[in-house]
């Protein structure tokens, strides 16, 4: 991964949902926006989830903090963001999340060469069991580290 820089994670998305697939799409910004995540990387992904509207894209629920220098034109900071895809790979995601169940949650966001990019996931969500089983799953592995930096 050549001139990437993580701005942020969604972490709660991969405890909430199984990711089927990931993909990479770019997002209209205002000059605002685009300054204010420079600054301070205050972009939040948490409450976040894809919906098409008209046949497009739209982030819903994505918080960017306002820039600090902005005047009385800054932007809003929860408006709904257009995200920019290849008209099939729309068609595709709006096929497969009329399936029942599948949902489009953003994963992270990132600078690209110099752009911002979302990484979207097709996701199910998770049950309660399932919840469980990825955290017994992860502290099996932490002890299997531990237990073979122990032995060096």
């Amino acid at each position: 991964m050549n001139n990437i820089k993580i701005i942020t994670k969604n972490r709660n998305a991969y405890h909430e949902y199984h990711v089927l697939e990931k993909i990479e799409a770019g997002i209209t910004l205002r000059g605002t926006e685009v300054k204010s995540i420079r600054e301070n990387s205050a972009i939040s992904l948490k409450e976040s989830y894809v919906d098409f509207l008209k046949g497009e894209a739209w982030l819903i629920g994505c918080r960017v903090s306002p820039y600090k220098q902005g005047n009385i034109n800054n932007h809003d900071p929860e408006r709904a963001r257009k995200l920019l895809l290849h008209k099939r790979e729309l068609n595709k995601l709006a096929r497969q999340v009329a399936e029942k169940g599948i949902t489009i949650v953003p994963l992270a966001a990132y600078f690209k060469q110099g752009k911002v990019k979302i990484e979207i996931g097709l996701c199910r969500g998770k049950r309660l069991y399932d919840k469980r089983d990825t955290i017994k799953q992860r502290e099996a592995d932490r002890e299997m580290e531990r237990a073979v930096k122990h032995r060096r």
